[in-house]
């Protein structure tokens, strides 16, 4: 945003106007030589062609666009910006996403429960403020997608990214639950949360769930499980990333819901289950509601004079100006 110090030189603007009117509306105006015999009283010179004629408003206008800089520099132009300033620190949270095969699993239209999980992340993501948010992506093994930022763009711009199969076709629930422990242990944040979502059982990697648990809760991290997709056959449909083959069949879907509450209640968290898309954006309504802190801002206001780049445009337009009349219109005086 832009504002004056001193607003009160714009009224010289106003000048501008009748200065345009004698230069190119008033008639008989200056501008013409006069000579003591013979055309005494007559016309003075005009341009006749309607080049020149062209090229003499463009002078005039080019003269009259550098004083209203000038002018407006000396309203003292100053840009402001308000910059927010947290005064508490926000939480630490990891989603800690599952990226098996099972997760593409149709019960959850319009997309797969893949699909559907990473749109209600995005959702909770930019519903927070201040707080620094992680992604973690775990298969066969488990990977730190984004540390916890603020950059919530770069974060969702990764989210994005992530597909099903990445990582393998194993479910490493305790590898997923350990990074995200141990990125979450090197932070300053006083609260640290980690989100899994999962539709399976860990049957792979080397670290089980029960010790993950373990340390989170020893560390004070709280640990949230959702426990995705409906029992039974579902349909499945994936394409493999790294043979671009695509998969179709029918998967005898269930997922580990006792581990789910045994991690949850050992790290103070909480177990959720979501058979439907609008129970899960119900769950996570529900986290972000729980988790939720007062916030703390002073607004901060900065200034930064832009005098000066009004008074160079300006000098620069009307020196140009003067150069093109004296070389291209060949002015005398």
């Amino acid at each position: 945003m832009i504002s004056y110090e001193r607003p009160l030189y714009l009224l010289l603007l106003l000048l501008i106007i009748p200065g345009i009117y004698f230069q190119f509306f008033r008639r008989n105006r200056g501008g013409r030589f006069l000579f003591p015999f013979r055309f005494w009283g007559g016309n003075g010179f005009y341009p006749t062609g309607g080049g020149l004629r062209f090229f003499l408003i463009l002078s005039g206008i080019m003269y009259w666009t550098g004083m209203a800089f000038l002018i407006v520099a000396l309203a003292g132009p100053v840009s402001i910006k308000q910059k927010k300033i947290y005064l508490n620190e926000g939480k630490e949270i990891i989603f800690v996403l599952d990226q098996s095969p099972s997760m593409a699993a149709t019960d959850f239209p319009p997309d797969n429960r893949f699909e559907t999980a990473k749109n209600m992340i995005g959702k909770f993501i930019q519903g927070r403020v201040n707080d620094s948010i992680g992604l973690v992506g775990f298969g066969e093994d488990a990977v730190l997608r984004v540390p916890p930022t603020t950059d919530y763009d770069f974060l969702l711009n990764r989210l994005s990214e992530m597909q099903i199969m990445e990582l393998g076709d194993g479910t490493a629930i305790g590898m997923g639950l350990s990074v995200a422990t141990l990125h979450l242990s090197r932070g300053s944040g006083k609260e640290k949360i980690v989100v899994l979502l999962t539709d399976g059982d860990n049957n792979a990697g080397e670290i089980q769930p029960e010790m993950a648990a373990r340390i989170a809760s020893e560390l004070g991290i709280k640990v949230y499980c959702i426990g995705i997709g409906s029992k039974g056959e579902v349909p499945v449909d994936l394409i493999n990333p790294k043979t671009g083959q695509r998969l179709k069949g029918l998967l005898n879907s269930e997922f580990n819901e006792p581990l789910l509450k045994t991690i949850s209640e050992k790290t103070g968290g909480g177990y959720f289950k979501a058979v439907s898309p609008g129970i899960l954006e119900t769950i996570f309504q529900t986290i972000d509601t729980m988790e939720t802190t007062e916030i703390k801002i002073k607004i901060q206001v900065e200034k930064r004079p832009l005098y000066r780049k009004f008074i160079l445009i300006g000098f620069a337009v009307i020196f140009f100006n003067f150069i093109f009349r004296k070389i291209f219109l060949r002015e005398v005086l």
